[in-house]
């Protein structure tokens, strides 16, 4: 797997917590060289310093709620460095409101900072993978592409249309040797749903009781990194969470009764 990363070039975004930190500091154990985004540039200036074994590390502040902020990130990155090798589009946000009581505005705005910026972000990194006949986009979905759940409506419909972009570009790609990943993470130990947003576009601050019971970003990213590295079309990482999967497949009726009988947080 190291042989897969060493020397590579990797873009991640949302790399200043959780998943994003931890493919950071794994992918730079291997000798990556690593550029390294996110909103807030101090908490990027931390992940660089623990951020050992990497060649270099590159941080470009990027916010994916501004469009702008998307291109200026690429003219900057690529104005220093010829390709990307894989880009872990890993930036997001989730959601805990109920529909009814969520506003347009933060619809569009998780849909804004989930999935089109995300899709923008690919776009102007597979030109230049395509040109280079050589490239990797690996996406940070969820398993609420899967199903969607309570209090998370806007976030589950963003992660389902990450599935069906990516899995269309995937057939259009393939064939200039540019692969896509999309990566399905069950309950995994971050911030996640303390940065969630709620009816109002406020984060909660919160931590869900699934979520602090979670897999460790450590172990989850292990999981991420040898799929990624074996090229697989999806790779889940999870604890029981992921028998989801294939109970919803064989048993719908089943599993939406269990799903309706768990916590919403």
């Amino acid at each position: 797997m190291q042989s897969y990363y060493q020397g590579k070039t990797i873009w991640i975004t949302g790399a200043s917590s959780g998943i994003g930190e931890e493919i950071a500091y794994q992918t730079s154990a291997m000798g990556a060289r690593l550029i390294i985004s996110a909103r807030r540039e101090s908490e990027l200036a931390r992940v660089k310093i623990n951020c050992t074994g990497a060649k270099d590390v590159m941080i470009v502040p990027l916010d994916l709620a501004d469009e702008q902020s998307v291109k200026s990130a690429c003219a900057t990155v690529f104005s220093k460095v010829k390709n990307v090798d894989i880009l872990f589009n890993n930036g997001g946000i989730s959601q805990r409101a109920t529909t009814m009581e969520t506003s347009q505005d933060v619809v569009r705005k998780i849909f804004e900072v989930n999935f089109f910026s995300n899709v923008l972000l690919a776009q102007l990194v597979a030109e230049r993978m395509i040109e280079n006949k050589a490239g990797h986009i690996v996406v940070t979905s969820s398993l609420m592409g899967k199903w969607g759940f309570y209090l998370r409506s806007t976030y589950a419909a963003t992660k389902h249309a990450l599935h069906g972009f990516y899995d269309s570009m995937r057939m259009e790609i393939e064939k200039d040797n540019v692969f896509i990943t999309l990566l399905t993470p069950g309950f995994v130990n971050t911030n996640v749903s303390k940065n969630a947003l709620n009816e109002k576009g406020i984060s909660t601050g919160e931590m869900d009781n699934n979520q602090a019971q979670g897999m460790s970003a450590e172990e989850c990213v292990r999981i991420i990194l040898k799929g990624v590295a074996a090229k697989k079309f999806e790779v889940a990482a999870g604890g029981k969470e992921l028998m989801g999967l294939k109970l919803r497949r064989f048993f719908p009726m089943l599993f939406e009764k269990i799903l309706r009988k768990r916590s919403a947080t």
